[in-house]
């Protein structure tokens, strides 16, 4: 393992089916680090949501470890728990081009296969698709203003690099 790779990283995206989790686990996998998935730990059974201080607690112990990488925003919940403690943040910030068709291509496609996500959820059309407060919508609805302002002011104080294309995502895959 290369010494000068960062060893603790949060994967975070403007919008749900920008890759962060695939880039996540191939960042956890090349550099043996544990990977941190912020979903499975956000929705329990029957997606009910962990509360914020459970949350925290829960995450405190994997924050502890050397290496890891965390994928997931929820700086709702979180603030800045993880962007705090992470030597590098990536910034996943595709166009809605390329995330939009994902989300709902990988929506249906688990909807269709009965799937099952984190902690035996399963993800429903509508609660994928349809309505303002679906991923779709809520992604749609919000893009905008995480992209322009939310994100980068949130990053702004912490090391992170914002990838905006593809082709930027697999340079830093290749250099890393």
């Amino acid at each position: 393992m290369r010494q000068d790779r960062p060893q603790r990283i949060a994967v975070v995206a403007t919008a749900s089916g920008c890759g962060k989790t695939t880039l996540a686990r191939t960042l956890a996998r090349r550099t043996g680090a544990r990977f941190v998935e912020l979903d499975a730990l956000v929705h329990g059974p029957g997606w009910i949501e962990t509360p914020d201080a459970a949350l925290r607690a829960a995450l405190e112990p994997l924050l502890a470890e050397p290496r890891w990488v965390v994928d997931g925003n929820y700086e709702n919940k979180l603030g800045d728990t993880v962007v705090q403690r992470a030597d590098l943040v990536v910034w996943l910030d595709l166009p809605m081009r390329v995330w939009l068709p994902r989300l709902v291509r990988r929506s249906f496609a688990r909807w269709a296969r009965g799937e099952p996500l984190w902690n035996g959820n399963r993800e429903t059309l509508r609660g994928a698709l349809w309505g303002r407060d679906s991923l779709v919508g809520y992604a749609l609805a919000h893009h905008r203003a995480r992209r322009d302002a939310e994100i980068p002011r949130w990053l702004a104080p912490y090391p992170h690099r914002r990838l905006t294309t593809a082709r930027q995502v697999a340079r830093f895959l290749a250099d890393f």
